[in-house]
């Protein structure tokens, strides 16, 4: 699962909202919306990120944050190092080939230790 797709599902549920109606109100098909929560869909596009923002009458503060959200739902990444140092690309791998097995905890601790400064 997503970010993205992790807080779309709580947003419309909260809404009282179920998949399909909020599908059918996006001229998308249910099984799209539920493969975007679950993230086995790529990145949403701003524009259909833009509708569901005003499908689900979102606050202010909840469209920044679906929006942030969207933009860190890659759920294929690659990366490419290429220029960079040998470290970088040794951290990279690492990262790459560890990732299955972090915990939770480990997973906070590097995204607090990766966020960018205010």
């Amino acid at each position: 699962m997503t970010p993205f797709g992790a807080r779309l599902r709580v947003l419309r549920a909260d809404r009282g909202i179920t998949q399909k109606d909020l599908a059918q109100r996006l001229n998308v098909s249910p099984a799209y919306l539920s493969a975007l929560e679950h993230g086995r869909r790529g990145q949403p596009g701003p524009g259909l990120v833009l509708e569901i923002c005003g499908h689900l009458d979102l606050t202010w503060d909840e469209a920044e944050d679906i929006k942030h959200l969207a933009a860190h739902s890659r759920p294929k990444v690659t990366l490419y190092t290429g220029g960079l140092s040998p470290q970088a690309t040794e951290l990279a791998n690492r990262l790459a080939s560890r990732l299955p097995t972090l915990t939770e905890a480990d997973i906070d601790r590097l995204l607090i230790m990766l966020k960018p400064p205010p």
